[in-house]
């Protein structure tokens, strides 16, 4: 037989495009328009309904970037459509290919109702199935117009203040149009065996079956009358639909989705209006097609709609109890993981799981991260302590190098706890449920013969929009079809429970992070909300640990409550994954620096109201130690008279420029263009440079990676190198006992920088600071320290521990992890000596090695301080910039673990009478006690939680200064653990504790009385 595949194929392509789609509205008539423009932002509903509307009409144009108009839409079903299927075909301007990414709309009810939402994939209302005619239409949309940002270049568009007043969008279609089910029913049919049959191998009998069936329907039909023929050629259609797919069949859980991005290319105000949207659609269809269930996770969206849109949330919650809306994740958002600090992560799921149990009643077994940028190594233990058992995640497929091996495994954690985890296989978690992806999910599926199931989260996502009616016909299309994975609408809950019955005994061990090979950058790009989060994070420590305090020894001061738990909500928001990366328009940031001042000033006020009841009235230097370690003699968690260093720094000119500061413990010198050219360790005897090497070294590289601006840092940008060795200004800026500082000022492009040196006494540290005024564009800018250290691994601090890394680039896997990520220090050793750089705000890191002339290993060790990429914000970083680290010679684990608090948690002085013993303390360094706060229930008890930070088992003794009547082990929530050891309360308060290996213990401390 002749080969006519081609034809039969390009004809159906150009049949459903120029005939039948078309056809799937016959006589229209339009709706009279009005139109109000509201000025600045969004107003409430009411507002909008009773705005002074204007005469419009189709080709208006409407909409400057981010302004939102209202129309009011009028008309009459014509008599002569009685008994037909009536439609609003409402057109705002859409480019159907850009749903979730530019206009969208929420059509109401004159009463205020919502109906449902409009976005280019989703552009009807039903008004009614078998009309009688002569019925009245009155309906009104908020549209907004957002603007196109997705568009990879830079533009001023990503800001109200930046952003034109040119109209973006022209008003299209607006009319009342009969729908054609036999029509519509047909181009679900053609597309569901269209895509099947071009996914199907060539020499594959039943390709052939469907490409003939195709051919006799497309001959049925009459191109001149689609709606008359439409049902002819479906009849044509209804055998090659029939036939059941093979016993074999990959078996797909198919669970609607829509995977908003709580900020991105759009504002926090503008996400929760594309949440109300969202969730008015999904209900909606809900009510149309009951077997539907849509997955929804991030606890602050649905909260959103609490607050602002009441009625929307009750048909959410309405549909909640039927079992067709699950909430999932059960986190406070979709965070990062990488940045995130330890306790931050731990209140992600304390907030995000307590909203779903208090709002719905539902325990979230699953979390649900699709689209974060890698995740770290300590989640797994974290999703066992917040009472989950199965994880999702997406994004690894995005990887550039290497093919992550497996899609359903166990991940197993740095503390050595495993959790269930799937990695879907169809490469998407906004799919259209097309023949391509079905297709794509069977045939990429890596475990084959061992499992046969994987979960496909399908609808318009990223800015929202869900599931749509034709994916639906798509999926009972695919339920029992023959060459199709078999396709089946279902709970994330009945998918892990299947796979895990099938698959968990056999299934494959992945064990630590899971590193995205790709957006490196995000551990740097937007400094300030970078630094504005770790400042958060180490405010809400100290203000929860002091008004702990105060609570338990100050009679009347009251805990707060209530001011804590909204600035961790809103600290939270901010760590969602495109705000903290770094990788959202100008508003965001702009937004989230606004906020982290508010938060940063609220909190401090909480620390002094705090600190000030327990140091009472009077003239006494009362120094508190938020830090988990004793510091000038006072205690860890407490509050007393500082004990003076017993050493002093001393600063000598050195021949050929610069200087020499020691402190008996540690020399360093200066030289005379600023760079630091020894750091001598003299209690090791031993230098910490590589011989002829400066560290404190500025770097700046070109920085344009492929794509991804804010969010890629390419390899190649190593392959150019500028050293900043200019000097503006080089001097002693202050000179002992205390403390020696040596300033240098330097000008590189359009940027300057002031950098210091500062050895204080009794510190075997030197601290380092980078006041940048940035003004570079497409560069990033790294401070670099060429270790003499012989070491083949970094440790860096992630949640609650540490990972290792390989220095070396064996593997393509290893040369993959060029850019990496540490929390508060990063450290490298070889067996006897190590040295850690510690900081304050900064994420990215590089370690490289190289072997010297005379044998010996430079490690070299670079913090990545700032970026300058261009999209989605032109402006990002530019401006000033106070960068805080510091360099610790001689630093073993423990040693950094210290040294990295000792930068981020500062002494703080308060005038008053007397000290204050800490309310908990432990008697092992390597048990970090992480937080100190009163339990969420208001009960009054005390909630410690403790990790092991060395990486190896520890016991120790914590000690209460309190009378405790009973101390429990918890979940994050505050529950007790049915599986923990009981814990004894001894005389004095003491409880002894055993951890394993990294192990995260939270203990509830019931007070006497």
């Amino acid at each position: 037989m002749h080969d006519d595949r081609s034809i039969v194929e390009h004809r159906l392509r150009r049949v459903l495009d120029e005939r039948v789609r078309p056809a799937l509205y016959s006589a229209s008539v339009p709706l009279d328009v009005g139109r109000w423009d509201a000025p600045g932002e969004p107003v409430p509903v009411a507002e909008g309904l009773a705005a002074p509307y204007a005469p419009a009409t189709a080709g208006d144009a409407w909409g400057p970037a981010w302004g939102t108009s209202w129309l009011r839409l009028t008309g009459r079903v014509p008599e002569g459509w009685a008994g037909r299927t009536v439609e609003a075909v409402l057109d705002l301007g859409f480019d159907r290919n850009m749903p979730g990414f530019q206009s969208e709309g929420l059509v109401y009810r004159a009463d205020g109702a919502a109906v449902k939402a409009l976005n280019p994939r989703n552009a009807w209302v039903r008004i009614g199935d078998r009309v009688t005619g002569g019925e009245e239409v009155e309906l009104y949309v908020e549209a907004a117009a957002n603007p196109v940002l997705n568009v990879q270049r830079p533009t001023y568009e990503g800001d109200r203040l930046t952003s034109g007043g040119t109209p973006l969008y022209r008003l299209n279609r607006l009319d009342l149009a009969v729908f054609k089910p036999a029509v519509w029913e047909l181009i679900q049919d053609l597309e569901v065996l269209g895509g099947l049959m071009e996914q199907l191998p060539a020499d594959e009998a039943r390709r052939h079956e469907i490409l003939r069936a195709l051919e006799r329907a497309l001959d049925a039909l009459d191109t001149d009358d689609v709606p008359g023929t439409a049902e002819r050629a479906r009849a044509e259609l209804t055998a090659a639909l029939a036939p059941p797919a093979h016993a074999s069949a990959h078996r797909l859980s198919a669970v609607g989705h829509a995977h908003i991005d709580s900020a991105w290319l759009w504002p926090l105000r503008e996400t929760v209006r594309k949440v109300a949207r969202t969730c008015a659609n999904m209900t909606a269809l809900m009510d149309d097609h009951p077997d539907f269930v849509f997955a929804m996770s991030q606890a602050q969206q649905l909260a959103w709609i609490k607050e602002h849109r009441p009625e929307v949330f009750a048909r959410v919650k309405e549909k909640i109890a039927a079992g067709q809306f699950v909430p999932v994740g059960g986190m406070w958002v979709e965070s990062d993981t990488n940045m995130v600090g330890g306790e931050a992560m731990a209140r992600q799921f304390l907030y995000g799981k307590r909203f779903f149990l208090e709002e719905f009643g539902i325990e979230t077994e699953e979390v649900w991260l699709p689209d974060s940028f890698g995740y770290t190594a300590a989640m797994p233990q974290l999703v066992k302590l917040a009472g989950a058992r199965w994880f999702l995640t997406q994004k690894i497929s995005w990887s550039q190098t290497n093919a992550f091996p497996h899609h359903t495994f166990w991940w197993e954690g740095i503390d050595g706890t495993r959790v269930f985890t799937h990695f879907p296989p169809v490469d998407t978690y906004n799919s259209e449920l097309s023949g391509r992806e079905l297709a794509h999910a069977a045939r990429n599926y890596r475990e084959k013969g061992r499992g046969t199931r994987s979960l496909v989260p399908f609808g318009h996502g990223d800015g929202g929009g869900g599931a749509t009616r034709e994916m639906l016909a798509r999926a009972e299309r695919c339920r029992d079809l023959e060459g199709s994975p078999r396709v089946e609408i279902e709970r994330p809950a009945a998918f892990f429970t299947k796979a895990h019955e099938e698959y968990a005994d056999a299934a494959p061990v992945w064990v630590g992070e899971l590193y995205l090979e790709l957006h490196r950058g995000t551990y740097t790009s937007q400094a300030k909300t970078k630094q504005g989060n770790r400042f958060s994070e180490s405010l809400l420590r100290e203000a929860e640990l002091w008004a702990a305090t105060a609570a338990v020894r100050v009679p009347g001061y009251a805990y707060p409550y209530d001011a804590l738990e909204r600035l961790w909500k809103t600290v939270l928001l901010h760590q969602f994954h495109d705000i903290l990366p770094g990788s959202s328009i100008a508003w965001v940031h702009r937004e989230a620096r606004e906020t982290y001042a508010r938060v940063h000033a609220e909190l401090r006020d909480l620390v002094e109201a705090a600190q000030r009841a327990l140091a009472g009235t009077g003239d006494e230097e009362i120094v508190f130690n938020a830090a988990p370690h004793a510091r000038h003699g006072v205690p860890a968690g407490g509050a007393g008279a500082a004990v003076a260093p017993d050493t002093r720094v001393t600063a000598a000119e050195r021949p050929g420029g610069g200087w020499t500061l020691t402190n008996g413990l540690l020399r360093a010198e200066v030289d005379g263009s600023g760079l630091l050219v020894s750091a001598y360790d003299l209690r090791a005897h031993r230098e910490t440079l590589a011989p002829g090497r400066a560290g404190n070294l500025l770097q700046l590289h070109p920085d344009l990676p492929n794509f991804w601006d804010a969010w890629d840092l390419d390899a190649f940008y190593r392959h150019r190198v500028t050293d900043l060795t200019g000097v503006e200004e080089l001097r002693l800026a202050a000179d002992g006992p205390a403390a020696a500082t040596v300033e240098v000022r330097r000008a590189f492009g359009e940027s300057t920088v002031t950098q210091t040196l500062t050895l204080r006494a009794g510190a075997a540290v030197l601290d380092l600071t980078a006041d940048v005024d940035w003004h570079e564009r497409e560069k990033i800018l790294k401070a670099a320290f060429p270790l003499d250290v012989k070491a083949d691994r970094s440790a860096a601090e992630t949640q609650f521990g540490h990972v290792h890394r390989p220095t070396h680039t064996n593997t393509s896997w290893e040369a993959a992890k060029f850019e990496i990520c540490a929390h508060r220090w990063l450290q490298v050793e070889e067996p006897g000596w190590g040295t850690a750089l510690v900081n304050d705000s900064t994420y990215g890191h590089d370690v490289t090695r190289d072997v010297r002339a005379d044998g010996g290993q430079t490690t070299t060790v670079r913090l990545s301080l700032l970026r300058a990429p261009r999209y989605p914000d032109p402006e990002t970083d530019q401006g000033r910039h106070r960068l805080r680290y510091a360099l610790a010679p001689g630093a073993g684990t423990l040693d950094a673990v210290r040294e990295g608090h000792r930068i981020n948690l500062p002494e703080r002085t308060v005038r008053g009478v007397r000290s204050v013993e800490p309310l908990v303390g432990v008697d092992v360094d390597a048990v970090v006690v992480e937080a100190v706060k009163l339990a969420e229930d208001r009960s009054g008890d005390l909630v410690v939680r403790l990790y092991e930070a060395a990486g190896g088992r520890a016991g120790a003794t914590l000690t209460a200064g309190f009378p405790v009547a009973a101390v429990h082990a918890t979940d994050l929530l505050e529950r007790p653990l049915a599986d923990a050891p009981p814990y004894t309360v001894a005389d004095g308060g003491r409880v002894a504790v055993a951890l394993r290996p990294f192990q995260i213990l939270t203990l509830r401390l019931a007070r006497e009385g």
